[in-house]
């Protein structure tokens, strides 16, 4: 992989782990209603499970998705009703300590196993593994996208659930935490729509 294709893949990584989605709406929500301390299993989950896909699907998986519609349209509705499932708890959760929505954070198994249903992960998976993986050198370069989306993964899921965890004291009170809630699962729902437009 030639500098400047790296230093590509570095910026459409970034991007892509950065903004919103998902996985950063779940992450800020499990800081502010569990701390930083316990929410660090779903972070780990988060930085090493895409990783994982985007390497599973730089060398299997990519082509088969890409060649089926079956395969493309199963993720993608069944993707997009567990994503809406996932906004509507996320919105219609309590305030902290109230008893309800979630219990408890995602266990690593099960933040990495999101991943899988994400669509957001897939389109990102497929899209960039097509583009950076090359099928002369499929093993190095792979691991060489699997290794930047990793180092990514990790400041983006920390810095998603350290910022929940500042906004826990701002949050705390009232119905600051509920109308957070909101908004989050209704940028998750967002996301799905702004999927099915493309």
């Amino acid at each position: 992989m030639t500098t400047e294709a790296f230093f590509t893949l570095l910026t459409l990584a970034l991007a892509a782990a950065w903004t919103p989605g998902p996985n950063n709406a779940l992450l800020a929500t499990s800081g502010i209603s569990f701390g930083l301390r316990r929410t660090v299993p779903h972070i780990l989950g988060v930085a090493l499970g895409f990783p994982v896909m985007v390497f599973l699907v730089g060398m299997f998986l990519g082509v088969l998705f890409q060649t089926s519609v079956l395969l493309q349209e199963v993720l993608r509705y069944g993707g997009a009703a567990m994503l809406l499932w996932v906004a509507w708890k996320i919105a219609t959760a309590g305030g902290i300590g109230s008893g309800k929505g979630r219990t408890r954070p995602f266990y690593f198994h099960e933040a990495a196993a999101f991943q899988w249903i994400n669509p957001k992960g897939w389109v990102m998976a497929i899209s960039l593994t097509a583009q950076f993986v090359n099928p002369a050198r499929p093993i190095q370069t792979a691991l060489i996208v699997t290794a930047v989306f990793f180092g990514v993964g990790v400041t983006s899921a920390l810095g998603w659930a350290a910022g929940g965890v500042v906004l826990r004291r701002f949050l705390s009170t009232g119905n600051g935490l509920k109308a957070f809630n909101i908004a989050m699962g209704v940028l998750i729902a967002l996301g799905v729509v702004v999927l099915f437009r493309h």
